[in-house]
């Protein structure tokens, strides 16, 4: 485990928050949320048949003490979540049949659990999609005043680079305009400060730095760093800048001389999903980087999202994270 891992699992532990996990079905969910409760990381709700966790809990020898379960189909939170959802969601006119079938949903049950504040954050993903789990929180928990767009980031700890490095947006939004690009170039900012503890420093990427190229698609990232600085002009964020000038100080005074970012960035915007999907991966194996996320962000609420490859280390971790993040 990294030290900003051991961090924010401390940082955890200390806040007590309350977490669902919607995948109660899956059995490195289950052994995820007996590890939580043993290690006292927070409170874990798990959604699923009481009897079937009970059973499977005994086949994997685990104390499922201290855990509360919830099945949507017999909870009596159930009439009042339908309540709450035909009103969320009454400009789209959903009829109650429609509603009823979605609350039985995990997924949905979980998300309106945070929404309704019977939980603080819930955790997804394992058997879900990334668009499943951020439909879900997208109609229950509904997006930040201040933001236009649900992105995530990946907080990526580099073996010998001297600092934790923020890539965003590697797993929602796959071609972002400029005021979504500016959206989360912002929003991850305050991510990267609420997780690692050091002052963002923001570039926006390109296969351009300060004009060197000229295309569409480098006007995008121009006209995104304009519309970030507008909105949040306190933050140290520059662009269009490649890689090498972002990252690397003697390339960063050659290609971008008195950048305030140059040489120095610990978040990186890439101007698409396809840029930022491939760098973290590349990164994670090439670097043998610890890639933690997709990290959701721009919800009222946090609502996280796992691979579905994760493992029952990455669960325990993505929860601390996410109990974290509803510490704002």
């Amino acid at each position: 485990m990294t030290t900003l891992v051991q961090e924010i699992h401390h940082k955890a532990k200390s806040i007590g928050k309350h977490i669902v996990l919607p995948e109660g079905h899956d059995d490195r969910i289950l052994q995820a949320a007996a590890q939580m409760v043993k290690q006292k990381l927070c409170k874990v709700t798990l959604l699923g048949n009481p009897d079937d966790l009970s059973f499977r809990a005994k086949r994997f020898d685990l104390s499922i003490e201290g855990i509360q379960i919830e099945d949507p189909n017999t909870s009596g939170r159930f009439p009042d979540y339908v309540k709450e959802l035909l009103e969320i969601r009454k400009h789209k006119r959903l009829s109650r049949a429609i509603a009823e079938d979605l609350m039985r949903t995990p997924l949905y049950f979980g998300a309106m659990m945070v929404h309704c504040g019977d939980a603080d954050g819930s955790v997804a993903g394992a058997d879900n999609t990334t668009s499943d789990v951020c439909r879900a929180a997208i109609h229950c928990v509904g997006l930040k005043p201040d933001s236009s767009v649900i992105s995530s980031i990946f907080l990526m700890i580099v073996p010998d680079w001297p600092q934790v490095l923020t890539f965003a947006d590697a797993g929602v939004v796959p071609d972002p305009d400029p005021e979504q690009l500016a959206c989360i170039a912002v929003t991850s900012a305050r991510t990267h400060q609420l997780l690692t503890g050091n002052d963002p420093i923001v570039a926006l990427l390109s296969f351009s730095t300060y004009g060197s190229a000229s295309h569409k698609r480098v006007e995008k990232v121009k006209e995104a760093v304009a519309i970030a600085k507008k909105k949040a002009p306190y933050l140290v964020l520059d662009g269009e800048m490649q890689a090498d000038a972002a990252l690397v100080k003697t390339v960063g005074e050659s290609k971008a001389p008195g950048s305030p970012v140059a040489g120095q960035a610990n978040v990186l915007i890439f101007p698409d999903l396809d840029s930022a999907n491939i760098a973290y991966k590349l990164t994670q194996r090439l670097a043998k980087a610890t890639a933690l996320g997709p990290l959701i962000q721009g919800l009222k609420k946090p609502a996280m999202d796992l691979s579905r490859g994760c493992s029952i280390q990455d669960i325990v971790d993505v929860s601390a994270i996410c109990s974290v993040m509803a510490d704002l």
